[in-house]
């Protein structure tokens, strides 16, 4: 049996009762809850990416539903196939084995144990690649549904060769490795520009790192660490330092404040200067010296850019205001005017108005789902002395390897980083220059002038030396 299997839940119990042909759901709601190297793998859902998930044993499932007597959910076992995909939606048709119909459970714990999900997984429609054994879920289901234990296949008896396939491998262009500010900066010339586009960088101390906003993190089973509590994050800090957020004008104001301050938020910071990128590739934990780090360089196309006061930023960054579950109500496949006449494209609305009263009820979905760049003001030295600014991701964003359009990604690997930080050094970027606070320049003239520790040499070696 095979270490994956598809588990995709629909919060319409009518999606999954009766007789199911074929399955549509939105992209966006596609590898939730999906351990993060497995969902780079497959999220391009190109041909190698269909053909694993294709393979895997899969749970059709409701939404959990709860009563005074417990909770209960619709579960039906079976497999997949014809994958389709567009920008919008993703739909396979779904062969039936097993049909466990309304399975119930005495708690909404119980519920999640049976496939290892956390409860907010158990109340949200997407479609995650869990990591475990299909066989032992269903020895657990068959746990509540005993008559149902003759349809359970032995352990080994799929005529399938799901064991032997492997999601495709990462799609990653790396320019090359630089172990020099040269080599660096030769990787980056000899690299070709695009039209119309600005070129902005990241750095990160480790290759291994995701390109993915502290919000958006997941834990290794794929489960959110903060995305649940997104709204009460920004209110707590906003009650406790009301003073501190005064002068922000713009809710997206306050997320740049917030993230500087070290709160998760939708933003992933990047700069327009290279070497300040290269600086944050070559820091290293004292024991992690050899690990190698990575520069992302962002081609962005110009309509890509926006500017911090954007109507298309505004609609992205007001999505902190609203609840999970509110956020869980938005379908980014409909129309325009329909969406607009959604119950959370209200509140949404009364978000957005409350810093740009002049705004209509004209919100894209589209806009919601994407990522895009952000020039921000440059209220404090940092943004200043890094020429900062951000990539804004929407609602049930996810950055590719490769990039998407209108962001192309490329990467450059960064080698010999003791090195590379006492060449930038010499042309003044440094602690001190990067985080130019008196907190961290203190740091740095502190290991800038530390005397190194004294030899002492032992007098019988002074005495061979004398002789000498």
């Amino acid at each position: 049996m095979s270490e994956n299997f598809n588990y995709i839940s629909f919060g319409n119990w009518d999606r999954v009762e009766g007789n199911i042909d074929r399955i549509t759901i939105s992209r966006g709601r596609m590898f939730e809850y999906t351990p993060a190297d497995t969902e780079k793998r497959l999220e391009s859902l190109d041909q190698k990416s269909v053909a694993f998930l294709e393979t895997l044993p899969t749970f059709l499932c409701s939404e959990i539903s709860t009563d005074r007597d417990g909770s209960s959910m619709l579960i039906k076992y079976g497999r997949i196939s014809d994958i389709t995909s567009d920008r919008r939606e993703v739909s396979a048709i779904f062969e039936l084995q097993i049909d466990f119909g309304e399975v119930r459970f005495d708690d909404i714990e119980l519920a999640g144990s049976v496939f290892g999900a956390d409860r907010f997984q158990l109340y949200r429609t997407h479609w995650a690649v869990r990591e475990g054994d299909a066989q032992d879920v269903l020895g657990r289901l068959v746990e509540l549904k005993p008559d149902l234990a003759h349809f359970i296949p032995e352990p080994g008896t799929h005529a399938d060769d799901s064991s032997e396939v492997e999601p495709p491998l990462r799609d990653k262009k790396i320019l090359g490795v630089a172990d020099s500010v040269e080599s660096f900066l030769k990787l980056l010339y000899n690299s070709p520009a695009g039209a119309s586009t600005e070129t902005f960088f990241r750095g990160h101390s480790d290759a291994r790192y995701e390109l993915t906003p502290s919000l958006l993190r997941k834990w290794d089973n794929g489960d959110w660490q903060f995305m649940p509590s997104e709204d009460r994050l920004c209110k707590e800090l906003l009650i406790a330092h009301h003073d501190e957020f005064q002068v922000d004008q713009y809710c997206f104001d306050r997320l740049v404040r917030m993230q500087h301050y070290g709160l998760p938020t939708r933003l992933l910071d990047i700069s327009g200067n290279p070497l300040i990128a290269l600086f944050f590739a070559c820091s290293w934990k004292p024991d992690q010296p050899a690990i190698d780090g990575e520069v992302i360089v962002f081609q962005v196309s110009s309509n890509r850019v926006k500017y911090y006061d954007s109507d298309t930023v505004s609609c992205i960054s007001n999505l902190s205001n609203l609840t999970y579950a509110q956020k869980n109500e938005i379908d980014l496949r409909m129309e325009i005017d329909t969406f607009n006449g959604t119950d959370v494209a209200g509140k949404l609305l009364h978000h957005i108005k409350s810093e740009k009263g002049f705004f209509e009820k004209r919100i894209i979905p589209d806009d919601l789902g994407s990522i895009v760049c952000v020039k921000a003001k440059r209220t404090n030295t940092r943004i200043r002395s890094q020429s900062g600014a951000f990539l804004l991701f929407g609602q049930e964003a996810a950055l590719p390897d490769a990039g998407q359009d209108g962001i192309e990604i490329s990467r450059v690997t960064i080698q010999n980083k003791a090195h590379i930080i006492a060449q930038l050094n010499r042309i003044n970027i440094n602690g001190t220059t990067v985080y130019p606070s008196i907190d961290q320049t203190a740091v740095h003239l502190r290991d800038q002038y530390k005397s190194p520790p004294t030899i002492r040499r032992s007098s019988a070696t002074a005495a061979d030396e004398t002789a000498m």
